[in-house]
């Protein structure tokens, strides 16, 4: 690769750690970048790349956060072991997978994400005046890493994104708060998916490594502008990056 390969593969990795950390989908970002600069590399080999180097990312995030926001690791620690094992399937999965059909029921679902925040403006704004029980915690929160964690085992844009709107709309969390909750569980979802591509010797350890300093970066200052900025502008981000994601994957499927 030339040296101007790398410059654009670092700028990627920054700005795919700053998106991800405020609202997830840096997998939008740093991913055709990926698969624009290094071509010879098959888009498992470049999925496995790009959770190499999200992963340095989200767990500088997560520090960042916990910082600022006070999480209750009881309940997501065990959410984010159970995302690993799942997102460990999906990634055995994908072989297995329609893809053709499964791209497109994401781009709906996404689409129904944007609706929702648009026509509920107050969404994640502030926590619900009533805070869910613990039982009830428990409970989304655990389906939640099971089911998308499988799902960024297989595909992964959005997984934090998915999080977060599970987050505001189940539990009544605010935008920060549910965010900086996706990124306990997106660490675990990672790692699942990492195991089972560094054991089928997908990673480019090498190329990974590189983009991880960058995306550290960009993750550390888009957790702190997220809990600086606050709900009204993770929402709008929240907006921008999931109308992005139907666009991007409505190219990849149709165009």
């Amino acid at each position: 690769m030339t040296a101007a390969d790398w410059g654009l593969l670092m700028v990627a990795a920054t700005a795919a750690g700053w998106v991800d950390a405020v609202v997830g989908g840096g997998g939008l970002i740093l991913l055709p970048v990926i698969l624009l600069v290094a071509p010879q590399l098959t888009p498992q080999a470049a999925l496995a790349t790009n959770k190499a180097t999200a992963i340095f990312g989200t767990v500088a995030a997560v520090v960042t956060f916990a910082r600022k926001v006070s999480l209750n690791w009881t309940v997501l620690v065990p959410a984010g072991v159970l995302a690993a094992v799942t997102s460990a399937a999906g990634a055995a999965a994908v072989s297995l997978i329609d893809r053709d059909l499964f791209i497109p029921v994401i781009m709906v679902v996404l689409a129904g994400v944007a609706l929702l925040v648009t026509l509920r403006p107050t969404i994640g704004l502030s926590a619900a005046p009533s805070p869910p029980t613990h039982l009830k915690v428990l409970i989304v929160t655990g389906l939640a890493a099971a089911a998308i964690g499988f799902y960024d085992g297989i595909l992964g844009p959005g997984t934090g994104t998915f999080l977060i709107i599970v987050f505001a709309t189940m539990l009544g969390t605010e935008f920060v708060r549910s965010a900086a909750m996706a990124k306990v569980i997106n660490v675990g979802s990672n790692v699942g998916a990492l195991t089972f591509f560094a054991v089928t010797g997908s990673v480019y350890w090498q190329l990974g490594a590189a983009m991880a300093v960058c995306n550290v970066i960009g993750a550390v200052l888009g957790s702190r502008t997220a809990v600086a900025r606050g709900a009204g502008f993770v929402r709008i981000v929240l907006l921008v990056v999931v109308l992005g994601m139907v666009v991007r994957l409505g190219w990849q499927q149709f165009g």
